[in-house]
């Protein structure tokens, strides 16, 4: 994530040297999206993540499938290692209407620094 409001682009030409600078958007896209017949607020949307992510205490209260091992640990924005509480496979969620089944990974309560309890990668 890019912490400043611009981002300066050098671009070469015929041995001069122009620099742009362009203005970055750093908000980051959240959206409500349907769990189960929950609804869920403030799902941060982060496609540079190779992972959806549940925080423990939202899938307690949702109720959710009981978790299956994780071969894998995650590294973490910050650099950080942290091995997960396990995955959930094939949760049906639906975003604006639309079905979709993902696999979430679990993980316990603080080990990540954003207020979001969930978050949609990639995958």
């Amino acid at each position: 994530m890019i912490s400043e409001h611009s981002v300066t682009i050098v671009v070469e030409i015929h041995f001069e040297v122009d620099i742009i600078t362009i203005e970055v958007d750093n908000q980051m896209a959240i959206i409500q999206i349907l769990v189960q017949k929950n609804i869920v607020e403030d799902v941060l949307l982060d496609g540079g993540a190779s992972v959806n992510i549940i925080i423990e205490n939202l899938k307690t209260k949702l109720s959710l499938p009981k978790l299956r091992l994780t071969p894998y640990h995650l590294r973490m924005a910050n650099q950080n290692m942290t091995r997960p509480l396990g995955i959930i496979k094939n949760l049906k969620i639906h975003i604006q209407g639309i079905p979709y089944v993902a696999t979430f990974t679990v993980l316990q309560n603080g080990v990540v620094d954003f207020n979001y309890s969930m978050l949609l990668g990639k995958p």
